[in-house]
């Protein structure tokens, strides 16, 4: 079994860009809730499907396989909720650990976040500059929030 942990912030300037070469994502929810989901993505010419279980703190449960591209794309099509979430993800390198940026686009155009993942919740991490709030806990800002409810429906407060 494989634990993903990882801390989420928003950004606070666009220092980041230009930092790292960005991919296209298109992923989809089969399942979401009840402390799991069921994501296929796609991610230039791959295809994958993911497992999370439910988050204890900044953990979870994480299995992710290669799928067919081609089963990938038919699936986000005919079996994903909608919106499906699309993104350009940036990987930069700061002291040691890969920071990933997503810009999303479509529906969550105007949202940007950066993740890091950890080895443990307690290791320590150099925030770059350009690093602004942490949503960690804040629920809307997960990628399976944003199919149900998208950023460019939020309301500024």
């Amino acid at each position: 079994m494989s634990i993903e942990i990882e801390r989420k912030f928003l950004l606070a300037n666009n220092g980041w860009r230009g930092l790292g070469q960005g991919l296209r994502y298109c992923q989809g929810y089969l399942c979401s809730g009840e402390g799991r989901t069921v994501r296929v993505r796609t991610v230039a010419d791959r295809g994958y499907i993911t497992i999370k279980g439910a988050t204890h703190g900044i953990s979870r449960a994480e299995y992710e396989y290669q799928i067919p591209l081609e089963d990938a794309q038919e699936m986000l099509v005919t079996l994903c909720f909608k919106p499906l979430i699309t993104k350009i993800r940036y990987n930069i390198p700061v002291a040691g650990f890969i920071w990933e940026v997503d810009e999303f686009l479509e529906e969550n155009s105007g949202l940007i976040v950066a993740e890091i993942e950890l080895q443990n919740p307690e290791q320590l991490f150099l925030k770059p500059a350009w690093l602004g709030r942490e949503v960690t806990d804040d629920p809307r800002y997960r990628n399976s929030s944003l199919v149900q409810n998208p950023y460019s429906l939020w309301k500024e407060g």
